[in-house]
């Protein structure tokens, strides 16, 4: 077997591709769509590199086209989590022994297919299955996730490479085992790149995985699970079931070699999911790794000092890109009294022009929320801000569910800072203004700071610059990821490692080494190379 000190190619961001009219990028995509919508397709789910058909069928339609069939997926049950665990301990010892420079050539291979054959039918299936446009869509499952490939093989060399020192006579070495067992990954509908990334950087350290993505993104799922086949990912390796939590809960954490839970979600699910770990903690052969990334109530808070028209744009773009459908969307704002006539003039101005439909006519910028069940709950919260005399709805308020699940980007201006919509995670188009004594901005800081349970993301904007040494002190638990002069969306792999503490995680961010370092047991390992022969130490010796 070849061996060395294997350099990776250097990874740099992925470019994003603009989709301008007459680009090649746009014509490809478009294609793609159109090959898309003309056939339904049948998934099955992967289990030790076999297909598995259940015969119960479940339908996918795209949100924004309640009434097209996109096709269908086979809905399963416990035997199968369990199936899929065996498989995955089953495929384990092979995968754990590969060496790691061909782990990560699989990655890296699985990086370049979705940079060229695969990026337009993947970005496809994440506009039909999740309505994103062709935007949010690129800088997504296109690019975001071919940077988690390709960053992750960096950090992993990285991480190799931390070595313990060495005496006379002694060689001390570290060596980075992954995880004894399976490691569960749940993912969510809003990402395809989390729901590629969970389940790969775990497998990439040399674990095996049990892959629960949302029933919401198995459209583009099924593409991932392509591509990582192409891309010459063993049987067994990740294996992707669909089945209710309840199914997968039941059999996963009762089972001894639970490993580690690799989740994105929301709180309340992931809190259920620690407790129920915890109550069976004697059952496993090990402590598991638990990493999660859960909901947001992310702020913007303007200093009296800031750029009206910046503040406005930061808005419009972090509340509503993708129907506010982001763990890190801007979902409260703190305006000062000074600035809001402008913050407001402008915001609504921009509102009023924004268009929203079928992610299919590009000139749309945003389209429906995901499901029924998300737009219910949306709505809900609009319906009592409208009945509310402590709450106003100045922009948006409209929705419809007739031929998509469409909720307009809706604006509540509230008196109270303590308002329901100021405190509670929506997870969708709506975004609560909050008007502070433009003299309290220490205050409002504080307020800020105990609004929520959440601590994700959140953005400053000031000129003055020790308004923003001040915020950035005072807010320092308020978010893991801290914005100045940006909105609070966009976080890039390399760039801005995701994630945060408080309710919204483990804050073990994403697209960094930190993250992958939880998917591995280091063990030291200490070789002597002249091993004593005599038990007496010299401080037994008289003068």
């Amino acid at each position: 077997m070849p061996k060395g000190n294997f350099q990776v190619p250097p990874p740099q961001n992925c470019k994003v591709k603009t989709y301008a009219p007459g680009s090649p990028e746009k014509i490809e995509l478009k294609a793609a769509l159109k090959v898309a919508k003309s056939k339904q397709v049948e998934i099955p789910m992967v289990i030790g590199g076999k297909n598995v058909r259940t015969g119960k069928l479940k339908s996918m339609h795209p949100p924004h086209e309640i009434k097209h069939t996109l096709g269908h997926y086979h809905y399963g049950n416990s035997k199968h989590v369990e199936d899929a665990i065996q498989a995955a301990l089953k495929a384990k010892e092979g995968w754990e022994q590969m060496p790691w420079e061909h782990r990560a050539a699989i990655f890296l291979k699985a990086a370049e297919l979705i940079d060229g054959p695969y990026r337009a039918k993947l970005n496809a299936a994440t506009m039909l299955g999740q309505s994103k446009t062709a935007y949010q869509a690129e800088i997504d499952s296109a690019c975001e996730f071919i940077d988690f490939l390709r960053f992750n093989v960096h950090y992993m060399t990285q991480m190799y490479a931390i070595q313990p020192s060495s005496s006379a006579l002694i060689w001390n070495r570290t060596e980075y085992r992954p995880l004894e067992g399976f490691v569960l990954a749940i993912t969510p509908f809003n990402f395809t790149a989390i729901a590629g990334n969970l389940p790969a950087c775990p497998a990439m350290m040399g674990n095996t995985i049990v892959w629960k993505p949302s029933n919401t993104q198995i459209y583009s799922a099924a593409v991932i699970m392509e591509v990582f086949k192409e891309a010459g990912l063993p049987p067994g390796v990740i294996n992707m079931v669909f089945a209710d939590g309840p199914s997968v809960g039941n059999v996963a954490f009762k089972h001894p070699d639970l490993a580690g839970l690799h989740f994105t979600g929301s709180t309340k699910t992931f809190q259920y999911m620690w407790k129920t770990i915890g109550e069976n903690i004697s059952r496993y052969k090990s402590y598991p790794r638990i990493v999660g990334e859960t909901g947001g109530k992310d702020f913007v808070i303007a200093h009296p000092s800031a750029n009206a028209d910046q503040v406005a744009t930061a808005l419009v773009r972090g509340a509503f890109e993708y129907q506010g459908q982001k763990c890190s969307a801007a979902s409260r704002a703190y305006i000062p009294s000074n600035l809001w006539k402008s913050v407001s003039k402008k915001m609504l101005k921009d509102l009023k022009s924004i268009s929203m439909g079928s992610v299919e006519d590009f000139r749309n910028f945003i389209s429906a929320v995901i499901d029924e069940k998300s737009f219910d709950n949306i709505t809900a919260y609009i319906k009592k801000a409208k009945r509310d005399k402590n709450a106003e709805i100045i922009a948006g308020g409209n929705y419809s569910k007739t031929e998509g699940y469409f909720v307009e980007p809706t604006v509540i201006l509230v008196k109270d800072p303590m308002y329901r919509t100021m405190c509670e995670e929506i997870f969708g188009p709506v975004l609560t203004v909050y008007v502070y004594d433009s003299k309290k901005f220490d205050k409002t800081c504080e307020i800020l700071d105990q609004t929520s349970p959440y601590a994700l993301t959140g953005a400053i904007f000031a000129q003055d610059r020790a308004a923003i040494a001040k915020a950035t002190n005072k807010l320092r638990h308020s978010a893991g990821n801290f914005y100045i002069n940006d909105k609070p969306t966009g976080a890039v792999v390399n760039q801005q490692p995701f994630g945060g503490g408080r309710g919204s995680g483990t804050n073990d961010k994403a697209g960094s080494m930190w993250n992958l370092i939880r998917w591995t047991s280091p063990r030291s390992i200490k070789e002597n190379m002249v091993p004593p022969t005599d038990y007496r130490y010299d401080f037994l010796k008289e003068e």
